[in-house]
């Protein structure tokens, strides 16, 4: 008997992934509907049959162990009857069901495969539907990040008719009983399948399974509900917002279906960066450079901080690269009161060139053992 592995084509060591693409491909060129009425078809339905089993094995990681670990003897177990391709599903409608899921998921375009051949079409309304959500990004200064702000911002999206009010339906009309499927939302038909003759249900494709159509659509919207407009919406960036971080603008995305929730906007920050100042969390960090007297005798100097200016003392014996702390002056902090601190590096300046008097004092100084 052919490995698992082989039949999907996959190494062994193959992720979920790659074993569930590889399945996906092979029932797309294998499905013995595309060979019903062929020479082939017998064949091909035999190869169907072996890349389910290859694949209800393989996409079960405690099957899938077992099979690794026992090989031939897990075959042999399959074979007297202890394992079969389609366990877990009782009967063929049951494992058609699993496999609609499984093709809906991953809109191969054969939903409607099982459906027609079981019998499984959609037998409810068109349900309501959520809009849509939207992602956008939005650039600020770093000042703004920091004390927050107002903008405004235009997208173009889906939003409720304002004619229609989201109906669909034109103000001097009505709903009126589908005349295809006679208001059951259903549509149904006998079609000859390898399994033979099967009753097949679908969802009427005039009312989308509601039953009624408007008697006139609404002229601005076509009958949908919804048009594209571009909207303009105001925006409150909260104080000590930071590069990267997100809004949700709750039921800011477009506007839903048959009545559904709007979706969200997703607005992404981007900060500017600033010519002096830097941020690190919630502290806001600068970098000064002092004299040498400054730095041997202390004195006080004024620093700019993203309030404005402050005056610092430096103390006596201050080293080059030394930070200094001005508490309250950094970020206001997103979820509780309060800011970050003013982290200042000082750096000391040597400087390139001295005047005669420069230099003999320094003399001097070196001759007393500074």
């Amino acid at each position: 008997m052919a490995d698992y592995y082989e039949i999907l084509g996959v190494p062994r060591d193959a992720s979920p992934e790659e074993i569930r693409r590889a399945y996906r491909e092979l029932v797309q060129k294998y499905h013995p509907d595309k060979y019903y009425g062929k020479p082939e078809y017998k064949e091909m339905n035999e190869k169907f049959k072996k890349i389910n089993e290859a694949y209800e094995v393989l996409s079960d990681p405690e099957k899938r162990r077992l099979y690794d670990q026992y090989g031939s003897a897990f075959e042999q177990a399959k074979a007297s009857g202890g394992f079969t391709g389609f366990e877990g599903f009782r009967d063929w409608a049951t494992y058609a069901e699993a496999m609609k899921d499984f093709f809906e998921e991953e809109d191969f375009g054969f939903s409607n495969l099982f459906s027609e051949f079981f019998g499984m079409g959609e037998r409810t309304k068109t349900r309501a539907r959520k809009g849509r959500d939207l992602y956008s990004e939005l650039v600020i200064d770093f000042e703004e990040a920091i004390f927050g702000t107002e903008k405004e911002i235009s997208l173009d999206k889906f939003s409720i008719c304002p004619e229609c009010k989201g109906s669909g339906i034109a103000k001097d009309s009505k709903f009126i009983t589908c005349p295809i499927c006679h208001g059951s939302g259903q549509v149904i038909q006998t079609k000859s399948t390898f399994f033979g003759q099967v009753r097949l249900t679908s969802t009427c494709p005039k009312c989308k399974g509601e039953g009624k159509i408007p008697e006139k659509r609404c002229l601005k919207c076509d009958g949908e509900g919804r048009i594209r407009e571009r909207k303009t919406l105001k925006v409150k960036i909260p104080a000590g917002i930071d590069d990267g971080q997100t809004i949700v603008l709750t039921g800011q995305g477009e506007a839903g279906l048959k009545g559904g929730k709007a979706g969200n906007l997703y607005l992404r920050i981007r900060v500017r960066p600033h010519p002096e100042f830097k941020r690190k969390n919630y502290d806001i960090l600068s970098e000064k450079e002092i004299s040498i007297s400054e730095a041997v005798l202390g004195s006080k100097v004024k620093v700019k901080t993203i309030d404005g200016e402050v005056i610092l003392k430096i103390p006596p014996g201050t080293k080059s690269g030394q930070v200094f702390r001005i508490r309250g002056k950094g970020v206001p902090y997103l979820k509780k009161k309060g800011r970050g601190d003013h982290l200042l590096t000082v750096h000391i300046k040597i400087p390139k060139t001295l005047t005669k008097r420069q230099r003999e004092l320094l003399e001097k100084l070196k001759e007393e053992g500074l």
